[in-house]
This record gives structure tokens, sequence and C-alpha cells, in this order.
């Protein structure tokens, strides 16, 4: 007979993935805020030279599995492979999101999949993320004035991609199981799923790190400049969700005082696709533009 002492442990609310390369810093940051006893963290350190693997192991309860290739795409499969709870709530090493608010993700998502989904007012809801803060401190003032732009476009504000934390039921893994890898990974995860299939809770945060300089804004920008031309030739985004100057005349509409900075918006996209043309008409879509200004401590 079994004693309180002999007692399962109570199941996991979400499993959480983290693919991380080289973020020693941002991973502890992350891991500082959401390893909990209900939660199954598991960390996939690809392609590392520093010590993102370390961190990870300091970390009781965290599942570790090392990959000696940088892959997100093999890094996120590594994961998928060893995780068993769902909803499956997948994070960024470089963007800061509590347990509590993994919690709510997965609270959402585990209503809208019971029967009283519809009662709940939740729909058929697969996927979900949280509310972005953007943490722009130490930031060039350009790159400030392009994200306060880009948070307002109605395809960013209603997509779950750009968060770093992206959580889904285990239907919507399904769906998403066998996509192409490409670089726009999160946008073509987002445009998988119809607006009603989308939840973007209020009560659940995540903090994003942008670039701190104009020359990693630019690098990003061209990677996703990138990534977009390659979701467009293999047919997986939505054109009609593409932005327009009809959605940025909107947002001078609505904030007259922010043209100064749809006119920076304008300029930094305006020079991410030019870079990323080349990319495109050479095949490269593997080369991965990362930026490091957000990788360094902000105190």
């Amino acid at each position: 007979m079994k004693d309180d002492h002999d007692k399962d442990p109570p199941p996991f609310v979400a499993g959480v993935v983290i693919p991380a390369h080289n973020d020693a810093l941002g991973l502890a940051r992350l891991l500082d805020r959401v390893v909990a006893d209900d939660l199954q963290v598991v960390v996939v350190p690809n392609g590392c030279v520093d010590g993102t693997a370390d961190v990870a192991r300091a970390y009781p309860g965290v599942r570790v599995v090392e990959l000696e290739c940088a892959s997100k795409t093999a890094a996120l499969a590594a994961g998928d492979a060893v995780a068993t709870a769902y909803p499956r709530v997948y994070v960024d090493a470089d963007v800061a999101v509590d347990a509590a608010s993994v919690r709510r993700l997965a609270e959402a998502l585990g209503s809208a999949e019971g029967p009283d989904c519809e009662a709940a007012g939740l729909g058929t809801a697969l996927v979900a993320g949280p509310t972005r803060l953007i943490d722009g401190r130490g930031a060039h003032p350009l790159v400030r004035s392009y994200y306060r732009v880009w948070e307002r476009l109605p395809s960013v504000r209603s997509g779950v991609f750009g968060r770093g934390v992206i959580a889904m039921t285990q239907g919507g893994h399904e769906r998403i199981r066998c996509l192409p890898a490409v670089l726009a990974d999160d946008l073509v995860v987002s445009e998988a799923f119809m607006q009603h299939e989308r939840l973007i809770l209020p009560d659940a945060w995540v903090t994003i790190y942008p670039p701190r300089t104009v020359r990693d804004l630019l690098r990003r920008r061209e990677r996703v400049s990138t990534g977009i031309r390659q979701a467009d030739q293999a047919g997986l985004r939505v054109k009609a969700h593409a932005t327009t100057p009809v959605d940025l005349l909107a947002i001078i509409r609505a904030e007259p005082a922010l043209i100064g900075h749809v006119a920076a918006f304008v300029m930094v996209t305006a020079v991410g696709r030019i870079r990323a043309r080349r990319r495109v008409r050479s095949g490269d879509f593997s080369t991965w533009q990362r930026d490091e200004s957000s990788r360094t401590d902000v105190s």
C-alpha cells in the first residue's frame, strides 16, 4: 500500500521546449522565471561553444538535450522527442516569460480543447501567444522608432509570431509538425492557423529584447525579409496579411505624432528588403543573420 510519500507527482500542466544557441546569458534570465515543478522544461543547446548547456544543467528538474549541430529546426524536433506534456510551449532563449504566464497560456488552450470551449468564448483555439512587452532600454532611437510602429501593425498585433513564445494544443502541433524548415519559422506557424484558431492573452506576458544598434536591426530585418520571400515562394504565407501603405496611414491617422516614426520604419524596412534581395537571388535561405546586441545585459 502506498502512503502519501509514495504518491505519483501531479501531471505537468504544460511542456516547455527551449532551443538555445550560444544563449547562456539570456537562458539564465529565462530559466530564473520559467522553471517550476508543474512545468516540464526541456532545453536543447545546439551548436553551442559557450556555457549554455552548463547554465541549463544548473536548474533542477530541467531536461537538457545537447546537439552538436547549430539548427533551430533540429533542436525543436529533439525537444519534441523528449517532451510529453501538452499544451506544448515553444520559447526562444532570448526572451523572458514567467511560469505564471505559461500556465495561463496552457489553461486557455486546455479549456479550448475541452467540451466547454465555446461556452468559455474560446472557440476552436489551437495556438496562443502572450502579450509583448518590448524592452527598448539602451536601444538606438531609430530602433525604438521602428518598434513603436511595428508593434501597432495589424498582422503583428493578431499574429503569434514575433513573441518568442508559441503555445499549442496537441492538435495544433500535429498541424505544424510537417511544415518545411524556413527562416521565418514563427511567421509560418502563425499563418498555419486561422484568426479564430489563435489566441493572444492579455494576462500573459513576454518581454522581448530588440536589437540595440541600427546595424543589428538591419541584420535582423534582412533575415526576416529573406524568410518572408522564402515563405511566399513556398506558398506558406497569406499575402493578405502583408503590411501595406494603408496600414501605415491608419497608424498615422490614429496617432499623428508617430509620422516621424513611420518614416523611420519605412526606411529600415526598405533597406532590409534591398539587402535580402541578394540572398534571395543566390538562394541563400540558411544563413542566420543574428543580432548580438540584444543578448547583452542591461542594468
